[in-house]
């Protein structure tokens, strides 16, 4: 699969009722849809077994399209601390199961992945997957009903934003150093 592409970007939301996931192939700096699904686990009464499925789903997807990085959403802060920890646990197998096969794994909170994609960190998941569309050049009916299938792909499309960027350059903000390094820079009267 890795042939076809210059880098693969599994994207990774999350949850212990309904998993999402999108996958991104990058070919000369465009990013492009691979595919996209979900995982629901809400038939599932056992939380372990939940947590068993998402393990094994996330390891499946990295065998098949052997992504090169994960972006994975981390968890939001919310009031109910039991599903804060269930949540938590949910994000911590999938990002287990994708280092078991070496996958590094870069995570991103869910404000930020909404700004790289709209520009606004307080969009609504129907704002993200409008713009989802129109980035990568999708036909609405490819898109699954649930939006969790996109907000795996806009975590995924944020780390290509991410890692895309040029690194700059360190300073270490002091004139001192400056100039020492500048001596050209220096007017003697």
């Amino acid at each position: 699969m890795n042939d076809n592409y210059d880098k693969i970007i599994l994207g990774i939301d999350p949850g212990t009722n309904v998993m999402g996931y999108g996958v991104l192939g990058v070919t000369r700096k465009q990013p492009l849809l691979i595919t996209m699904g979900v995982v629901t686990l809400d038939k599932m009464t056992d939380h372990y077994m939940r947590l068993n499925r998402i393990y094994s789903r996330v390891q499946s997807l990295v065998e098949q399209y052997l992504p090169d990085e994960m972006a994975i959403e981390a968890p939001f802060f919310g009031k109910n601390v039991q599903a804060m920890l269930k949540l938590g646990r949910a994000q911590g197998v999938a990002i287990a199961a994708a280092l078991s096969r070496e996958v590094p794994i870069t995570e991103y909170e869910p404000r930020k992945i909404k700004m790289a994609i709209t520009g606004n960190g307080a969009a609504s998941k129907e704002q993200v997957k409008t713009l989802l569309i129109r980035i990568l050049n999708i036909t609405e009916q490819s898109l699954l009903p649930q939006l969790d299938a996109t907000d795996a792909l806009a975590a995924a499309l944020c780390h290509f934003y991410e890692s895309s960027k040029p690194a700059l350059a360190k300073t270490s903000g002091n004139w001192k150093d400056y100039i020492l390094k500048h001596p050209e820079k220096i007017k003697n009267k």
